[in-house]
């Protein structure tokens, strides 16, 4: 295996840098990145900070566009559907799976993802990279409960986007709502089955979809 070069280390560097800006909020969807601001603030080379964009780019939180440059991604109406069907999808069927291996219950790594995503909502001063990456931690529990490597390849493509629609939830959900969601949607798995998975992602799409398609029809 070929050794990394300092080239790829510092690519992996800016776009680690710029990806937790995004999705911790400190960039909005919309603000153009140009690549000299970039260049200056990162200390790094131009085709540096051109592969980190297009890294980016590839996990859907940036936009590229010919002779306009980059922006950090949103999500419109019918994004955020499309994410809702494919993550359903992945995450409804590995709840199956991880029943099915597990004797009808979730193995302890979820109850203790959901323990730590409670709290984090539930700190006196909760911030929001905290429970954000909590939460992904949390649905990535409990696709790695199914054992099933197709479904955790596919489901790992999505972390990044499914960070990012968290942002759009944020206005609808206080962290202790979050937290205390999360917690009884573990529970309501086990008791009831994979299928209020379903409902709960669908609930939290649809609260972003309404407010999408209200944004773009006044804008």
């Amino acid at each position: 295996m070929t050794a990394p070069t300092s080239t790829t280390t510092a690519v992996d560097r800016v776009a680690s840098t710029l990806r937790e800006q995004i999705l911790d909020a400190q960039l909005a969807a919309g603000a153009r990145l140009v690549e000299a601001d970039l260049t200056t603030a990162h200390g790094a080379a131009r085709h540096t900070i051109r592969a980190a964009l297009r890294t980016l780019a590839d996990e859907g939180l940036v936009t590229i566009e010919r002779n306009r440059g980059a922006r950090v991604a949103g999500l419109d109406a019918d994004a955020i559907l499309a994410l809702y069907e494919l993550r359903a999808a992945l995450e409804v069927e590995a709840a199956h799976l991880a029943l099915a291996k597990h004797g009808d219950r979730l193995p302890p790594s979820v109850h203790e993802a959901a323990e730590v995503l409670a709290r984090a909502c539930k700190r006196a001063r909760p911030t929001w990279p905290t429970v954000s990456r909590a939460h992904s931690d949390l649905h990535t529990a409990i696709v790695r409960a199914a054992r099933s490597p197709r479904i955790e390849q596919v489901h790992d493509r999505l972390t990044a986007q499914t960070r990012l629609f968290l942002l759009y939830v944020r206005p609808y959900y206080s962290f202790e709502r979050l937290g205390d969601e999360h917690t009884a949607l573990i529970a309501d798995i086990e008791r009831d089955g994979p299928d209020v998975l379903r409902a709960h992602l669908r609930a939290a799409a649809g609260a972003v979809f309404d407010g999408a398609v209200a944004r773009e029809r006044s804008g």
